[in-house]
């Protein structure tokens, strides 16, 4: 066999075109999805293209995609944390009553709270290698404890199922500035929380592409057994991926703290649906091993696109969750296609 057929039969020589590259993409299929929502309610909506709605799309997608992120990255680990919503709330519960009840600057109530969910994460992760058991017990367990102890500690500390108020505290108005501030462009406020959010797509886009943890997480969620046989270390992929979901919920839960400055202690159930929901939407396989941040953010900006332009459009609300499930449904099986076609053009 001479050069030219050794350089043709070596598959990874071979030059990938530009529309095997783009079916490939664990996100087109949501990316053409949110198209299809945009161009539906900009017809529908007449508010719907006022920059100012935009900025009010933009926000609720991102109070979704900074969840989305995370949850989507544990997925494409092959896992999933049902206590995703109510570690939002419970981060913000630990600085909001910690900083009054210690009367300290509000800033030792965020670290603590960093460390309280990093810990939540943590703990989480290590269940799940330690017991052997599905995620789905694991972290339903966590939800029901979570959900108990942040009414519970709420109603022992401060007497009713809220916080009390925090916007006289010193450091206050530097944190709200950081997690719950609107940044004016062009005469439109924007909230700061799109900032974070993109941010957080690029951090982990940069981390699954770019860096040996990302082939980890890859690896671990298409067959962990498989992945542990060439050395990848599956247990603390696992337990890093939890802590990420960690790491979302306090930058959530500082945000639900500081626009509000009190936090009802039943906040949160439920949400973590609508985070996988996203993720889901975005390309991620429930089985694991599949899909993308960027697609994460596109599926957050479909349900941003939804939530707000139902209500641009002046339909009632409570068709909304029909149109989230059927969203879920159509993107769930469009992804399924693209991916064969993508397996077929190889």
């Amino acid at each position: 066999m001479n050069a030219t057929q050794v350089r043709e039969a070596d598959e990874r020589l071979l030059r990938t075109s530009p529309l095997r590259k783009l079916l490939g993409r664990p996100e087109l299929g949501s990316v053409v999805g949110a198209v299809a929502v945009f161009v539906f309610f900009a017809f529908f909506a007449d508010s719907f293209l006022r920059a100012s709605s935009l900025s009010t799309v933009l926000y609720a997608a991102s109070t979704i995609g900074i969840m989305a992120v995370p949850v989507a990255l544990l997925m494409i680990g092959g896992e999933f944390d049902l206590s995703a919503g109510v570690m939002v709330t419970s981060s913000a519960l630990v600085s909001s009553m910690f900083s009054y009840q210690m009367t300290a600057n509000v800033w030792v109530g965020v670290g603590v709270s960093l460390l309280v969910t990093l810990a939540v994460g943590a703990f989480n992760g290590f269940m799940l290698t330690r017991t052997k058991l599905p995620s789905f017990i694991i972290t339903l367990g966590t939800f029901l404890m979570l959900t108990g102890l942040n009414l519970g500690f709420t109603k022992l500390i401060d007497g009713t199922v809220s916080t009390k108020s925090i916007a006289d505290m010193e450091g206050f108005p530097s944190a709200r500035d950081v997690f719950a501030s609107t940044v004016t462009v062009g005469g439109v406020g924007f909230k700061v929380t799109i900032l974070w959010w993109l941010a957080l797509v690029a951090v982990a886009s940069w981390i699954l592409l770019r860096t040996r943890a990302g082939n980890w997480i890859f690896a671990v969620g298409g067959n962990k057994d498989a992945a542990r046989a060439v050395g990848v270390p599956v247990t603390g992929t696992r337990i890093g991926l939890y802590m990420g979901v960690g790491l979302g919920a306090w930058i959530s839960g500082q945000h639900l703290l500081f626009s509000y400055d009190v936090v009802q202690s039943g906040e949160g159930v439920g949400n973590e649906l609508i985070y996988i929901i996203a993720a889901v939407i975005g390309g991620c396989l429930i089985t694991g091993g599949y899909g993308s941040a960027v697609g994460s953010a596109v599926g957050a900006l479909i349900f941003g696109m939804t939530s707000k332009g139902i209500v641009f459009a002046e339909w009632n609300p409570d068709w909304f969750k029909f149109f989230l499930g059927a969203m879920l449904l159509l993107a769930t099986l469009l992804n399924a296609w693209v991916r064969k076609r993508a397996e077929a053009t190889k």
